[in-house]
């Protein structure tokens, strides 16, 4: 399989090329806990030029009354564009997406990355290390509001990187299903945030936080091969709404598997496939897979 393009930019080249004319920058910082927490902190100092980028009004759409889509649904591809465009991000722009590992949250880069991803966009990146690793090359933080010129940003939706509750319960026996949460909520110990505890049946567990060292940067290929243990098989990962799942999608495809068919998020993810009380769900250990099948 051909080695794609890696999905990151080193805080170095970030700050040698600030003030490139046709690049972008989303800060994408933010908390489930306080969604005010990475507004706050974009008003306090940001990359010069860089664009807030919310979770909830910027990277997600509006929850369905019945739960359907789960928490954080796939915003309207034309919306977003719509926005992108309105903050200065065309077809032609190299976009670089930050937000802030040591927080214990660095996943919200990845959303936005994915995003553009799935709307066609290939000059999409995730600053490796975050706003920390920002800041140690050197880069000097701002407060002043960017003002980028509008344009406009056509869409050409990726759908075969997305799959579907249906496509999770109808997947072969060669697809791999991966829970990007952890461990405690995957057996169902915990569940702070859905209605029901547990995991989708037949999935594993690979935390998304294991995609990063200790250093908030990103692991390289030959160690998300290793941590994700999927070989050649095709996969579909999910969180708890969509977001925290994406980590490991850029981590497979730092391991050389692109975004589409091979590498595919569970867009609704646990939110979504609890909203149906159809669907089954189970709790405790990883299933086992040993050579008497049980």
């Amino acid at each position: 399989m051909t080695q794609p393009e890696t999905p990151l930019k080193s805080a170095a080249w970030l700050v040698e090329h600030l003030h490139d004319a046709q690049l972008r920058v989303l800060d994408c910082r933010y908390a489930l806990t306080d969604p005010l927490v990475g507004r706050i902190a974009y008003l306090s100092g940001h990359a010069p030029g860089a664009v807030y980028a919310d979770l909830e009004t910027d990277l997600s759409g509006p929850m369905q009354p019945d739960g359907s889509g789960g928490r954080h649904p796939l915003p309207d591809p034309g919306v977003l564009a719509a926005w992108l465009g309105g903050v200065g991000i065309g077809s032609d722009c190299v976009v670089v997406a930050y937000d802030d590992p040591s927080t214990g949250q660095g996943f919200y880069a990845a959303r936005a990355w994915w995003l553009l991803r799935w709307l066609g966009h290939r000059q999409v990146y995730v600053l490796d290390g975050g706003w920390p690793a920002f800041l140690a090359a050197g880069g000097e933080p701002s407060t002043e509001e960017p003002a980028h010129q509008p344009t406009i940003f056509t869409p050409d939706v990726q759908g075969g990187m997305v799959a579907t509750a249906e496509d999770v319960a109808n997947r072969g026996e060669g697809t791999l299903l991966i829970d990007s949460r952890a461990p405690a909520r995957y057996r169902g110990d915990v569940e702070p945030l859905d209605r029901k505890a547990g995991h989708i049946p037949g999935a594993v567990n690979r935390e998304w936080a294991g995609a990063l060292g200790e250093d908030g940067r990103w692991q390289r290929g030959e160690a998300q091969a290793e941590r994700l243990d999927a070989g050649d098989a095709p996969t579909i990962a999910y969180c708890g709404s969509g977001v925290s799942a994406t980590p490991n999608l850029l981590a497979r495809e730092l391991a050389g598997v692109p975004l589409g068919p091979q590498n595919r998020l569970y867009a609704g993810s646990w939110s979504d496939w609890v909203s149906d009380d159809g669907r089954a769900v189970v709790t405790g250990e990883e299933p086992r897979t040993d050579s008497t099948g049980a």
